[in-house]
């Protein structure tokens, strides 16, 4: 949906009104989006009181010396629906969906592009990050709700979805001396995602993590959470998998934990997550077809700095430093912070003009060693072309680095999709 930053409204009830989508530091401009996405089906009920409220609260920002009553609300609402224009959205949810979902911890749309692929149509969604957020509306056209262990956040959750996704922040669980499940989560996100799971009971879950939880704390975060899901929720929880993003068409290493249920009422008592992709996909795939801008080539300081560090490391017999990535070779994992962007340089040596763009100290490095773009961080993650990159570089490359590896997610999702729609 395309929400203009300013809307005009013709007269009513005599009077002409414009409003502008202002920020609000409560859930209202995510009721708004989320209730114009799905105004043609019952989930619209849970979004409509908030989205009224929201209009009301514009236009008496707008028109201060105007009575806005809840008909004139309602109305200017209407009016939001008319401009809605799912052509302006890159991703939009398919015409016939197969099924529903949720997006919890939503990033930029990861989950999202990789399950409305499969047929689904999402029908909440939540992210704290405003950065990411902004990210978000440009490429789905709806804004996410806020923080979701808040219960205000909460209750905008519809029921009767199918499937509940969360990529979910790794935190400690205290269980000294405990039992090890549901209550032991509190004081961590995973207890919202339980909370959440144990009111609304979807058919199927999917949550993704970095590949350390299998470790954490000695493997008892793990534990304690599949036995929240399996004993606590009553959800059929096959062991989990470790999988790895190169094997599913992007040239990226990028281990993380895939975690599948099933509520159990649904007889579903086996799953095999899917196989590799026989694909070889290396950087060069999905390098930069034109010249890049010289502001991501590294200086000659800069890049002497880094040979330096890297030899200090190796004269104390550590492996810690910069890497240069062959077009013929994958990517390491991209990170946020630390050596993220300087573990995974390229050479590039199509630059032509070697005058710097950035303050920069010496002169740009005459080896063709850049950071890779943002775009090229995209689509290490799998993310297709078309999908609006609206931020600077920096949050650009935080977002990319925190987010999920669309293939890996969608080959999961369809066999979980496949499980389901049998039931």
């Amino acid at each position: 949906m395309k929400l203009k930053e300013n809307i005009s409204f013709e007269k009513i009830n005599g009077s002409t009104f414009k409003i502008r989508v202002i920020e609000a530091i409560d859930n209202g401009k995510a009721a708004l989006t989320h209730y114009c996405h799905n105004h043609n089906n019952g989930t619209s009920k849970f979004f409509k009181k908030e989205a009224v409220n929201y209009v009301k609260r514009v236009l008496e920002y707008e028109t201060p010396d105007v009575n806005i009553t809840n008909k004139i609300a309602e109305e200017a609402l209407q009016y939001c629906l008319f401009n809605y224009n799912k052509n302006d959205i890159p991703f939009p949810a398919p015409e016939n969906p197969k099924f529903t979902f949720i997006d919890l911890f939503a990033g930029i749309g990861g989950f999202r592009i990789a399950i409305q692929h499969l047929g689904g149509k999402c029908l909440f969604t939540s992210e704290w990050d405003e950065a990411a957020k902004i990210t978000y509306k440009a490429n789905f056209g709806e804004i996410p709700f806020g923080d979701i262990t808040k219960e205000e956040t909460k209750k905008f959750i519809p029921d009767g979805f199918d499937v509940l996704c969360a990529g979910f922040p790794c935190q400690a669980f205290s269980i000294a001396g405990r039992r090890g499940g549901f209550e032991d989560t509190r004081g961590t996100l995973f207890f919202d995602v339980a909370t959440i799971i144990k009111r609304k009971k979807p058919k199927a879950i999917f949550l993704e993590n970095v590949k350390g939880l299998v470790n954490h704390s000695r493997g008892k975060t793990l534990a304690t959470i599949l036995k929240t899901l399996r004993e606590d929720l009553n959800y059929f929880v096959p062991e989990p998998k470790v999988i790895n993003a190169k094997n599913f068409g992007v040239p990226q290493n990028r281990e993380r934990i895939f975690i599948v249920g099933f509520r159990k009422d649904l007889g579903i008592a086996d799953f095999k997550y899917p196989e590799p992709l026989n694909k070889k996909v290396t950087f060069a795939n999905i390098k930069e077809k034109k010249i890049v801008s010289t502001k991501y080539y590294l200086s000659n300081q800069y890049l002497q700095t880094l040979r330096n560090h890297r030899a200090r490391h190796e004269s104390k017999g550590n492996g810690f430093g910069f890497e240069i990535i062959p077009d013929n070779a994958i990517a390491n994992a991209i990170v946020v912070g630390g050596m993220g962007k300087e573990r995974n340089l390229v050479y590039d040596d199509r630059i032509v003009d070697y005058t710097p763009v950035t303050k920069i100290t010496g002169g740009v490095n005459r080896e063709g060693v850049r950071k890779m773009t943002p775009r090229e961080w995209a689509r290490l993650q799998g993310f297709p072309d078309k999908f609006k990159i609206v931020v600077a570089d920096a949050s650009a490359y935080k977002q990319f680095g925190n987010s999920v590896a669309v293939p890996a997610i969608e080959a999961t999702a369809n066999e979980i999709i496949r499980k389901i729609l049998k039931k």
